[in-house]
């Protein structure tokens, strides 16, 4: 993925490499691109300049631990008489390394490396942070609210990989209903939902088992119940029964649901929500891949910033964003409380 990235950079910052990259043909899928009238440090130069485009973009998907090791050893290769162990390094030793990384040191996001792997991998180079920040570092993990000089980065994204729905093998294709809320019918059309179909399934060719792994009277309908119930499972319905109403409203999360601290937003296109009513039904589809499954582990299941649950009371939240989703779930109804709550994992039917 290094090269993949550093690929488009080169792509996009060099005249050369777009028209060689365009035009050059792989060879044991390797591309082989031969610099003519271009010196060493030249290319040293292009190299580090890759390198720090690459620390500003925000979607890496590595952490940012790892990206701090990446950064010293490329550093330290590109500093010349270093010793191997860094126990006989100097002042100068590590000025000089300092000066080498000077445009990479401020993009890495310090504030978001857990608090043992600053010491273990931080710590041993601190020489080469600015005059505050190894203070300010020090500072926010033993008193996180105390006000710092530095600059604290924003968080980059993660994108959890959507992992395609696991297959089960069944000896018929038949559907049995696990649910205390809602019927077959809409059990076939929510998978023709999530296959996005044209037209709804039969309740007899309905091609997922729906696995109940949290059902609030039985299970409890807490926060920390949900995620010791639901978390890492990918592919994953929930279901709720508005409190005195025949309202059932719901969500599909195609990823999975993770407690994280702080809240941690996560992209994908086919999430979506829904609501049923008598023989009336609503889907509403994600608008924006940006901001759709939010996880956080001092909050249920969270769609948008407009569905989701709010305590450990029965207390859910709901209203419209035209922003968001397509379509509006009937009224704006703000807070309120559910009878029931269920969810379910989609498993596909395979035949045996």
């Amino acid at each position: 993925m290094y090269f993949v990235k550093i690929r488009k950079v080169l792509y996009q910052r060099s005249s050369f490499f777009r028209q060689e990259l365009t035009t050059a043909t792989k060879k044991n899928n390797i591309i082989e691109i031969t610099l003519t009238n271009i010196s060493v440090e030249a290319f040293k130069i292009l190299i580090k300049k890759c390198l720090v485009t690459l620390l500003k973009r925000d979607d890496l998907q590595i952490e940012e631990s790892e990206i701090w090791d990446k950064v010293i050893q490329w550093g330290k290769a590109k500093t010349p008489d270093l010793p191997s162990d860094l126990k006989q390094w100097t002042e100068k030793n590590f000025l000089d390394l300092k000066n080498t990384l000077s445009k990479c040191i401020p993009l890495i996001q310090y504030f978001q490396i857990p608090g043992e792997e600053i010491l273990a991998k931080v710590k041993p180079y601190r020489q080469i942070l600015e005059f505050n920040l190894w203070d300010d570092i020090s500072a926010k993990f033993i008193a996180p609210n105390a006000p710092i000089s530095s600059t604290i980065l924003p968080a980059r994204k993660k994108i959890p990989i959507q992992l395609p729905v696991r297959e089960v093998p069944v000896r018929e294709i038949h559907f049995n209903n696990p649910s205390s809320i809602i019927n077959d019918e809409h059990f076939a059309e929510i998978s023709s939902w999530i296959d996005r179909c044209s037209s709804i399934y039969d309740v007899t060719k309905i091609p997922y088992k729906f696995n109940l792994l949290l059902r609030g009277s039985r299970d409890g309908f807490t926060r920390k119940t949900f995620h010791h119930l639901c978390d890492n499972l990918p592919g994953t319905v929930v279901v709720i029964k508005v409190d005195g109403t025949n309202e059932i409203l719901g969500g599909y999360n195609p990823l999975v649901w993770t407690s994280k601290n702080p809240l941690e937003w996560f992209t994908t296109t086919n999430s979506f929500i829904f609501s049923f009513k008598t023989q009336n039904f609503i889907l509403s589809r994600i608008i924006h891949a940006n901001q759709v499954i939010g996880c956080y582990r001092n909050s249920g299941p969270f769609f948008g910033s407009c569905f989701y649950m709010y305590d450990d009371s029965k207390k859910w939240y709901y209203t419209h964003s035209n922003a968001l989703y397509e379509e509006p779930l009937g009224s704006n109804k703000s807070w309120f409380f559910i009878d029931e709550f269920e969810v379910f994992q989609v498993l596909k039917k395979k035949l045996i």
